[in-house]
């Protein structure tokens, strides 16, 4: 059962290219495609039933008149002679003869023309009546099929909806072998990383970009700092896709770079941010899973010796594949125990290193709201995205687990940071008082969109958010 998200604004549904702060000075935000039911090849044999009756009605007619036309030439020519009263002469069967020949021929001339004018008639409403019902049979295939807003000029066929982020060569050696690239787009399950990335940290982003690379995985790197060229010095640069914009989030990248019909040829999402060490993850043993365990937004478990942990429920559990909720007693009742239904207690993840499905990232890009590019308190409403019951369909990967280092570098002092004026140029506070304020914003929006869609309805009521 997937679930719904209250309707927002329409500019939120797509990505606009429009740069956004990372802060805000003190003094100032269907496509259901029915498949045809009827064949050609039966339509088809249909219409050669109709042509190949109508053609055998139109001989008999003919034949009918033929044989009704000779049959009165014949008794008119006949009867003088073979049924003439005693008495006559020779004489007076002929003048009979001759009285009786102009009627008989204007009988025959009368079937003869209203022969042709009732076949004529006869093709005429019959050729209708294919025209008909080919218009008909054309309705019912058609009437329920709905084609892609801007394609309904072009036929089905050449409409290609989706696409991916597989580079393509621009010609083909018949006697070079494939690439490595070449030989990953062929793999029928291949899952995207996708990361936010400053130069300042290309030694963690490094080993997480060759990791996933040798695991299959297509990687896109989201340059905030702007700096492109120094990626050079590794071999595996050809091999990503390099997006460069300064000051921006994956959050405002993956709006605009990473919609769902974009990467809808992957399996999985990963949309992690660069401070994570990798020596103990494998994606590959992750992905199998996530998938076997049904998970369809989920995040590896934090080393919680080495990392930075916010949240208990990101903790690695030793010993344990992955875990769906989190413990913690609290005497006022406001903690988490088994029967907790909402997050953080359950159903509920870090937007630190999340990895979503194909279907649940179709849901989550919807929910990201084009101004807001912190993206905070999306986490409290990924469940809505979880495809189902999101205490089930959302957990922590144990068995694979990741060490959190927490360097913030968004906003951070420049090359130049050991200069005096390098406290002056750190926009580091900055830029975590606007992620508070854009929860505020998203926050209040959800509210309000949920208050106002009277169409919607909420899976999961407010009485059920307390944990």
């Amino acid at each position: 059962m997937s679930r719904s998200i209250p309707s927002s604004r329409q500019d939120d549904e797509m990505g606009r290219l429009t740069s956004r702060p990372l802060f805000r000075e003190r003094s100032q935000s269907k496509q259901h495609i029915s498949v045809c039911s009827r064949k050609k090849h039966q339509t088809g044999t249909r219409e050669e039933e109709n042509n190949l009756r109508d053609t055998e009605i139109i001989q008999e007619f003919k034949l009918c008149t033929l044989f009704l036309g000779s049959s009165v030439f014949s008794w008119n020519m006949k009867s003088p002679f073979d049924h003439i009263s005693l008495g006559a002469g020779p004489t007076s069967g002929r003048s009979h003869c001759i009285r009786l020949l102009p009627s008989a021929s204007l009988i025959f001339i009368v079937l003869l023309l209203g022969s042709a004018f009732i076949l004529s008639e006869f093709n005429e409403k019959s050729s209708l009546g294919r025209v008909r019902n080919s218009l008909r049979s054309f309705n019912y295939k058609c009437k329920y099929h709905r084609r892609p807003y801007g394609s309904e000029t072009l036929p089905r066929g050449i409409v290609s909806q989706t696409s991916n982020l597989e580079m393509r060569p621009l010609w083909t050696a018949s006697n070079k072998r494939p690439s490595r690239l070449n030989q990953r787009s062929a793999n029928s399950s291949v899952s995207l990383l996708a990361m936010a990335v400053g130069i300042k940290q290309k030694d963690l982003a490094g080993k997480m970009v060759k990791k996933f690379l040798s695991s299959g995985f297509v990687v896109m790197l989201f340059h905030y700092d702007g700096n492109v060229d120094e990626w050079k010095q590794f071999q595996w640069n050809d091999l990503v896709i390099h997006v460069s914009a300064v000051n921006q989030t994956k959050w405002w990248f993956a709006k605009r770079f990473l919609h769902p019909d974009i990467v809808a040829e992957y399996s999985y999402v990963f949309l992690w941010d660069e401070d994570l060490g990798v020596d103990s993850f494998n994606p590959q043993r992750y992905v199998s899973i996530i998938r076997k365990e049904g998970l369809e937004i989920s995040q590896p478990a934090l080393d919680f010796s080495k990392s930075v942990v916010n949240h208990q429920i990101t903790a690695r559990v030793k010993g344990s594949i992955m875990h769906r909720r989190t413990y913690k007693p609290n005497a006022n009742g406001t903690g988490c125990d088994e029967n907790s239904t909402a997050p953080p207690c359950t159903g509920w993840i870090e937007v630190m290193a999340p990895v979503f499905s194909r279907a649940a990232w179709r849901c989550v890009w919807y929910m990201i709201q084009n101004n807001l590019i912190h993206a905070w308190g999306l986490d409290m409403q990924l469940g809505y995205c979880a495809q189902g019951d999101r205490t089930k369909n959302i957990g922590v990967v144990d068995a694979e687990y990741l060490i959190h280092y927490g360097r913030p570098t968004l906003g951070g002092p420049n090359d130049n940071e050991k200069s005096p004026q390098a406290s002056a140029k750190d926009h580091r506070v900055d830029v975590r008082r606007e992620s508070y304020n854009e929860m505020k914003i998203f926050n209040r929006k959800w509210e309000k969109a949920a208050k106002n869609d009277e169409c919607w309805i909420d899976p999961y009521p407010v009485n059920s958010s307390h944990h």
